[in-house]
């Protein structure tokens, strides 16, 4: 006597999910457009004036209401004393669809204004570069995108790996080619100058490649071997690089160290000029010629037509270019792969 029972309940079950299937609409035969009209129709609940809101012709204002009606299996609208009056449906379609149809176009607006966005951007650059390039940026973006988080991080070993994961946005550093699936933006070039104590006794004696030898070197210990914070190595390459250099963690720390012994350091000019404001410093040009200095802007591609990101690298541009730097500033140059 049971097993009818329990069969019937199965197949009333079985009927209800059926039914329920059938009612959710396929949002792949949803024409968004409806949405828009629904919107105006349930603010002015009048056809004719719907259809003057949204440009179009009462008796297509009428067909859209005809759809929407099918689309919800609601009248949404029906008549009242007064006019028009919306249905419960309606009435919560009404409360839904202004924050649905704001993501909707935010979705897909073009548009951009840094000065409105809430965002943040992970950078990755090496000290001695981030004494030229953040005193500049950092206002600038103040006065563009007040609401702009900037993240620092030191170069180390991984830089672009990390960039095709998004664990960090951009790199500030010193590569002369992009790998397959990087982009590459030059910032600026610079030549190398020696830094030494405002009293160092060097400074008495003829500056040559024999006075320069002689002296013991600061060096700067790079951890990575991808060459993004690398101060310099051609010294090397010369044979005039000191054999037991005082290899310390950044430039500001040699900075200081040589400010009170008889060490000497080689940084770019740039580096020297800011370093040299601070601490009584000397800078002089090497006796030899160094390869210039180039610094360039480095990304992923997996970010390269990000609005925001296209932004901040424009910026990032005209702040390290020599020269003015001021919120208006425009920046040059191409990014290339």
């Amino acid at each position: 006597m049971d097993q009818p029972a329990r069969m019937e309940s199965h197949a009333i079950v079985g009927e209800s999910d059926a039914e329920q299937q059938r009612q959710m609409p396929n949002l792949a035969s949803i024409d968004l457009n409806l949405l828009v009209e629904l919107e105006a129709l349930l603010q002015y609940r009048n056809v004719t004036h719907a259809a003057q809101h949204m440009g179009r012709s009462q008796p297509a204002m009428s067909r859209a209401l005809s759809r929407l009606r099918g689309m919800f299996d609601d009248d949404l609208l029906v008549r009242g004393s007064g006019g028009l009056i919306r249905t419960p449906q309606a009435e919560r379609l009404a409360k839904m669809l202004p924050s649905v149809l704001k993501a909707i176009r935010e979705m897909v607006n073009r548009s951009f204004e840094p000065r409105d966005m809430r965002w943040k951007a992970t950078i990755a650059i090496s000290d001695h570069q981030g004494l030229v390039v953040l005193p500049r940026l950092l206002p600038r973006l103040r006065e563009c995108a007040p609401h702009l988080d900037i993240v620092t991080h030191p170069l180390l070993e991984g830089t672009l790996r990390r960039l095709e994961h998004g664990d960090i946005d951009l790199a500030v550093g010193q590569i002369d080619a992009a790998p397959a699936g990087f982009l590459r933006r030059k910032l600026y070039d610079d030549r190398f100058a020696c830094l030494l104590r405002h009293d160092h006794p060097a400074l008495e004696q003829e500056w040559n490649i024999r006075t320069f030898a002689a002296l013991r070197h600061a060096s700067i210990v790079s951890h990575s071997n991808e060459r993004f914070g690398q101060v310099y190595d051609g010294l090397v390459k010369l044979g005039l690089s000191d054999r037991h250099p005082i290899v310390v963690s950044n430039v500001l720390t040699a900075a200081v160290v040589i400010a009170a012994t008889d060490l000497i350091l080689v940084v770019p000019h740039r580096v020297a000029t800011r370093i040299a404001a601070m601490l009584p410093l000397a800078i002089v040009d090497p006796p030899v010629d160094l390869a210039p200095y180039e610094v360039a802007l480095i990304w992923h591609e997996r970010s390269h037509r990000d609005r925001e990101h296209r932004w901040l690298r424009h910026e990032i541009a005209a702040a390290a270019r020599p020269g003015p730097s001021g919120p208006n500033t425009k920046s040059k140059g191409a990014e290339t792969e």
